[in-house]
């Protein structure tokens, strides 16, 4: 018999979720089962979700972890991610994201990245990515951060989207 979770992808709709949204997620300190299965999960509840990246705190875990999984590649799992490098040039792109459902706007973002994680095999590693990838890698290192794209946009268009899910702009909580 199969054993999966269903996970719930955290909104900026609900106050409770906003709030963890908000926080900096903590190191992991262990790669084990648990995270292993954790990350196996998100990949799943982000496919499900047509998403191309998820981070921990969009499913209410305050963890240094995110899946990326773009087009037919394999997913990818960055566990205690670390951004070592970025070019000076800048790329736009149009983003999304599952905690902020039917809204998108450009951010602009370095072009060029080099990023070092641990693999759920416990194993460092470091890659360069650019395009999408650079794009996905760094938006899903902001959620660990507690940084939704939002905050890289103009006020007056974070207010718009935040109005949208019944946000009070005055409200909205800061990054703990």
């Amino acid at each position: 018999m199969l054993d999966f979770v269903i996970m719930d992808i955290y909104t900026i709709g609900f106050e409770e979720q906003l709030k963890i949204l908000r926080r900096v997620a903590s190191p992991i300190q262990n790669i084990n089962d648990e995270t292993v299965r954790l990350a196996e999960d998100m990949v799943d509840a982000m496919v499900k979700g047509n998403g191309i990246g998820l981070a921990g705190p969009q499913v209410g875990r305050l963890e240094r972890l995110f899946t990326v999984k773009i087009g037919e590649d394999d997913p990818l799992v960055f566990i205690n991610p670390e951004i070592i490098s970025t070019s000076p040039e800048l790329s736009s792109y149009e983003e999304g994201c599952l905690s902020i459902p039917g809204q998108y706007a450009d951010v602009d973002r370095p072009a060029l990245i080099q990023v070092q994680a641990w693999s759920t095999r416990g194993r460092p590693f470091t890659i360069e990515a650019s395009g999408l990838l650079s794009t996905v890698i760094q938006h899903e290192l902001d959620h660990l951060n507690g940084v939704l794209f939002i905050d890289h946009v103009s006020e007056r268009k974070r207010k718009k989207i935040l109005g949208k899910f019944e946000v009070d702009p005055e409200a909205y909580p800061e990054v703990e």
